[in-house]
Parts: structure tokens; C-alpha cells; sequence
């Protein structure tokens, strides 16, 4: 469904193109200092502007409806919405018929029987993480002084990525990356074994950001190349700091109070300008797709922020579980 979370529970809503875009709050502690401005930072690093980025242009105003009074949360539900203002939905009758190549555009089809909205891709949109970074405000806030940061690695498999970039531009093509997120000050005892792992639980929600299509944590699939005794990360004191962190932070499914470590592997958008064989579904003949509209050719650069947005909501229902054990 739309809902993440045990006890911090969150929910997106709307449609790329429909009126707005938002999150709802449920199990939100009462006394969290909030206004409408502590979202703009994590807002403006998730829009679009930079080279290689759509052309759409969204204010990203939130407005929050519900759950806050004289400044501070009440417990109640919080519901905060994002008008949607810079929509052209022209662009998107063709994929009815003619679904884009690695995009949701088919499979929304068949789950809701050709009902789904699918200008800007509807509910599949990346739009929708703009709800979850207005959420991942108000989790950063749960879970401090933990902080929760992350970093472009490479894009198109290089470090040095603006030439990439300019290149998938005039190719009308666009390209993926690897994002890496860090999280510092977590304490020791957060997660549960097996099912709510902390791997498991921030896993579940990142590949729930639109184009995630891998995550490693620590080590991760460099491990499998390692021997035990190059991967086990010995004790350096009575804090359980250790002298390496190839388990990024985490031991049996829980934080062992070094920083929690994970990359994100991100795709191509699929939305690409450039000419593309496939099937038209009505006629059943193999056209030529050449997708219009405004797309980002490199999601990647806006993916940082959603990122960390994600984590910090993961992190925050854990440590509201553990509160509860204790």
C-alpha cells in the first residue's frame, strides 16, 4: 500500500499532475518544533535547476494542514500538501497505447485495468518524493543529534560525471549513478533480528524511491570477495567503536553504534527523448518511440536528499520501537 512504518507511520498521496502532492503523519510525538520554512532546505536540494534535470519547475510550497498548533506538534495526524503548479499533461496521452520502455506506464495498466492517472506517470511519478522529503524534515527532527547525510559517488560509472551528463543531453539519452548515504551518531540497540533488521526496514523504504534498483550496506557486495578476518570489524574499546566498518554500523540486524553506511545503485530514467523500438499494445506493430515532455536526464542529482529523507524516517520509527521496549 502507501503507508510505511510501525509506530512513526507515514503515507504519501496524489498524482504528478493531479492538484497536489503530500505526506500524511500518523504516530508523530506531540512537542516537535515545526513551520512551513524548516522544509525549504531538503526541498530545494531535491528540485529541479541544475544541468541535466527536468525543465519542470515546481515552487515545492508546502502547507501543512493538520497536526501542528502554535508552532509545535499536537500528536495528532500531521498532513502537509504540495501544490502541484507547473504541469504540461499534453505530453503524456501517447503512452496509453504506446508504454515506455522500463517504465511504469504497462504494468499500471494492467493493475488498475487502464483507470490509473497517467499524466507525469501519475502515482508513480518521482514527483511523490517530494512528500517524503517534507516527512523526512520531520523525522530528522525525531532522531537528532543523529544526522543523517549522503553523496553523489558516480555517475554513468565516473566520479568526474558533467561531461557524462552533457553528453546524454545532446543523446537525448540520460544515464543512472550510485548515491552513498551516511548515518552518524546512531546509537547502539536500534533494529530487531531477522524481519526488522535495520538493513530490512531501510531497504524496504528506499526501493520504495522511484528508479532505486540496488542497495549495499557497509561492505556490502565487496564482502563476498573478503575473507572473515578482513571483513570481521574488531573492537577498539569499551564503546563498541571498531577499528574498521565493513558491517556499516550494523551487527545481527542491529546499530552497534558506528556509523550506519549504505549505496544506492540508481537507473536510468526511462523517459528519454531518444528514439526507441517498441510495441504499440493496440495495434500490436513495433513503432518508433520518441518520448516527449520534460524528463531529467540524470535523476541521480536530485536523488540525495530523498535519500537521506528515507533513511531518517526508517531510523525514526526504529528508535520509537525501542523506546517502547524500554
Amino acid at each position: 500500500m502507501n503507508t510505511f512504518g510501525r509506530i512513526f507511520r507515514v503515507g504519501i498521496f496524489g498524482e504528478s499532475h493531479g492538484c497536489c502532492t503530500g505526506v500524511c503523519i500518523d504516530g508523530c510525538p506531540a512537542g516537535i518544533a515545526i513551520s512551513e520554512d524548516d522544509f525549504e532546505h531538503d526541498l530545494s536540494r531535491r528540485r529541479s535547476g541544475a544541468k541535466g534535470t527536468t525543465p519542470r519547475r515546481e515552487a515545492d510550497l508546502p502547507r501543512i494542514m493538520s497536526g501542528v498548533f502554535n508552532g509545535f506538534t499536537t500528536g495528532s495526524p500531521v498532513l502537509i500538501e504540495i501544490a502541484n503548479t507547473d504541469t504540461v499533461s499534453k505530453d503524456y496521452s501517447l503512452f496509453r497505447d504506446i508504454p515506455r520502455p522500463g517504465h511504469a506506464d504497462f504494468t499500471a495498466g494492467k493493475k488498475y485495468r487502464g483507470f490509473a492517472d497517467h499524466r507525469g506517470s501519475g502515482h508513480f511519478s518521482g514527483r511523490l518524493t517530494a512528500g517524503l522529503v517534507t516527512a523526512g524534515v520531520i523525522a530528522k527532527k525525531i532522531i537528532a543529534p543523529v544526522v543523517v547525510e549522503s553523496r553523489i559517488l558516480e555517475i554513468g560509472g565516473s566520479a568526474d560525471w558533467a561531461d557524462i551528463i552533457e553528453q546524454c543531453i545532446n543523446e537525448r539519452d540520460s544515464v543512472g549513478g550510485i548515491v552513498e548515504c551516511t548515518v552518524s551518531g546512531t546509537p547502539a540497540g536500534w533494529g530487531e533480528p531477522f524481519f526488522d533488521s535495520v538493513e530490512s526496514v531501510i531497504a524496504h523504504i528506499i526501493y520504495a524511491v522511484p528508479a532505486v534498483k540496488g542497495i549495499e550496506f557497509g561492505a556490502g557486495f565487496a564482502a563476498a570477495r573478503m575473507r572473515g578476518s578482513d571483513h570481521n570489524d574488531a573492537f577498539a574499546g569499551k564503546d563498541g567503536a571498531t577499528v574498521t566498518n565493513h558491517a556499516g554500523g550494523i551487527n545481527g540486524g542491529i546499530t552497534n553504534g558506528n556509523p550506519v553506511i549504505f549505496r544506492v545503485a540508481v537507473k536510468p530514467a526511462s523517459s528519454i527523448a531518444r528514439p526507441q523500438a517498441t510495441a504499440n499494445l493496440r495495434t500490436g506493430e513495433t513503432v518508433m518511440l520518441e518520448t516527449p515532455g520534460r524528463h531529467d536526464a540524470c535523476i541521480t542529482l536530485r536523488v540525495p536528499p530523498v535519500l537521506e529523507a528515507a533513511a531518517a524516517i526508517a531510523l525514526a520509527d526504529l528508535k520509537m520501537i525501542y523506546q517502547a521496549q524500554q
